[in-house]
């Protein structure tokens, strides 16, 4: 005898595709071999979702300062300095890949390339940001703990250039 309201078929249209949501970290500075096991280093990261890593770097335009590369693809795409250090499963998305992708556009409304700051807008605050939204996962702490600690500092965040002087040619950010 069927229940609340009788049986029904199951159909694709009811299961939705649940793709990993993915942190994918890069050492900045060499020193991060000697303070990682402190807790501390220089991080850059980009979230992976349907086989594209999104980040955030600092342009000269105000424009989005949000780009897209090959997964833990950094160094290449990005530069040397950008050494892959390892990826963390943060959760699954039911976002599908257009979806995600018009996520990205409103982000970039306000991830402008002219608003990046070091300490206090930088790429692991929009990895967080956009972990949060498409999974409601946050990136691990220590991820963005130098920055955080830079800020508790007054005299040292002062020393800290909050906008980098060199801009990257980078032709993959989302205009």
């Amino acid at each position: 005898m069927p229940c609340l309201g009788g049986v029904r078929e199951s159909s694709s249209e009811d299961i939705r595709h649940r793709e990993p949501v993915v942190l994918n970290i890069y050492d900045l500075s060499t020193s991060n071999d000697y303070t990682f096991p402190l807790g501390v280093g220089v991080f850059h990261s980009g979230v992976q979702m349907y086989g594209r890593e999104y980040a955030f770097l600092a342009i000269n335009l105000s424009i989005s300062g949000i780009f897209e590369i090959h997964p833990r693809n950094g160094q290449e795409e990005l530069g040397e300095h950008f050494r892959f250090r390892k990826s963390i499963l943060l959760g699954y998305t039911d976002f599908t890949c257009a979806e995600v992708k018009r996520v990205i556009y409103l982000l970039g409304l306000e991830f402008r390339g002219t608003s990046y700051h070091l300490t206090s807008r930088n790429c692991n605050h929009f990895s967080n940001c956009l972990a949060r939204l498409v999974c409601g996962r946050k990136i691990p702490r220590w991820v963005n703990r130098l920055a955080y600690l830079i800020t508790c500092v007054p005299f040292l965040e002062r020393f800290v250039v909050a906008r980098p002087t060199h801009y990257p040619q980078f032709s993959r950010f989302q205009l």
